[in-house]
C-alpha cells in the first residue's frame, strides 16, 4: 500500500499543474479582444510551462516525483493587425494590433489539459480501488 502514496502524490500535483493550466486558457481566450492593457500594448498570450518535481530523497537518481509550474511566460508570437478604421484603438492607417491569441489553439490547448487532468484523476481513483481491495484482503 505504501507504494501506491506516490502515486496519489504525483497525479494530485499533475491535478494543480492542469487546473492552472485551464486558468490561463480561460484567461487568454477571455482577453482574445481586448486591445489595450494596462501597459498600453494589446493583450499578450500566456502560456504554461511545467517542471519535474524532483524529491530531495530521489535526486540522486533523478526520478521525478510529481509536476509543477515552472512559469508562466509570454507567447513572443507578434500582435495581429487588422483593418478596422472605425475602431478607437486604430492608428493613422486604419490598423489595430489584437493580441495574440489564437482561439483554436487555445480550444486544443484546453482538451488537452482537459484529458490530462481526468487521466490524473483516474489514477487517483484506481489507486484509491486498489488501497480498498488490500484493505479488504487483509482483513479476510
Amino acid at each position: 500500500m505504501a507504494n501506491l502514496i506516490p502515486a496519489i502524490d504525483i497525479s494530485s500535483s499533475g491535478l494543480q499543474a492542469e487546473r492552472t493550466r485551464l486558468e490561463i486558457v480561460a484567461s487568454n481566450i477571455t482577453n482574445a479582444q481586448t486591445t489595450r492593457g494596462p501597459d498600453g500594448l494589446p493583450y499578450r498570450r500566456k502560456e504554461v510551462i511545467f517542471a519535474p518535481v524532483l524529491d530531495q530523497a530521489q535526486a540522486a537518481g533523478n526520478k521525478a516525483t510529481g509536476v509543477k509550474i515552472g512559469k508562466i511566460v509570454d507567447d513572443p508570437t507578434p500582435f495581429q493587425n487588422i483593418y478596422m478604421p472605425g475602431h478607437p484603438h486604430a492608428d493613422a492607417k486604419g490598423f489595430v494590433k489584437m493580441p495574440n491569441v489564437n482561439i483554436v489553439d487555445e480550444m486544443v490547448d484546453m482538451m488537452t489539459s482537459s484529458r490530462a487532468y481526468e487521466a490524473n484523476l483516474e489514477v487517483i481513483k484506481n489507486a484509491r480501488q486498489m488501497v480498498t481491495q488490500a484493505m479488504q484482503i487483509a482483513e479476510a
